[in-house]
């Protein structure tokens, strides 16, 4: 079963799939036309930092979950914009969260408000530790199909 996401995008379900299930992600997504756009991982980190790493430049990030997700975000849209995308021409978001059980109901909140009803693919991985600064708590790595080069 496949449903229109855009021109160019389109959500593909299978077996079982029952729209009443609140979800922030979808099975598939088929590309019909465009141009892959790779999106390195973003923090609440600035972008563009030195490396190595410099602790004292990461001395302003917050270090609750919700504020760094909207910081996250943010970095995200820059990137999109750069490239030419939206935020619905994301297909594919991985999440790297610090603690799922304590950080994801509210990134998923902001993320859903963020992406407004679109659903890209998405996969969640809890790690360790990020390898920006320690007090990171969420990166979030993305693809979108840009429409034009």
């Amino acid at each position: 079963m496949t449903t229109d996401a855009s021109d160019h995008l389109e959500v593909v379900h299978h077996e079982g799939y029952d729209p009443a299930i609140n979800s922030l992600f979808v099975p598939a997504i088929k590309v019909r036309a465009g141009f892959p756009v790779y999106i390195s991982g973003v923090t609440a980190a600035p972008v563009y930092h030195d490396h190595p790493h410099i602790p004292e430049e990461f001395d302003r990030i917050p270090l609750d979950a919700e504020s760094q997700a909207h910081l996250a975000f943010e970095h995200l849209d820059q990137a999109l914009e750069a490239a030419g995308c939206r935020r619905q021409d994301l297909v594919v978001l991985t999440r790297f969260l610090v603690d799922v059980a304590g950080d994801q109901d509210v990134i998923n909140r902001i993320q859903g408000a963020y992406l407004g009803g679109h659903l890209p693919t998405s996969t969640t991985v809890e790690i360790t530790r990020l390898a920006t600064d320690p007090r990171l708590r969420l990166e979030i790595q993305a693809v979108a199909i840009a429409r034009e080069a």
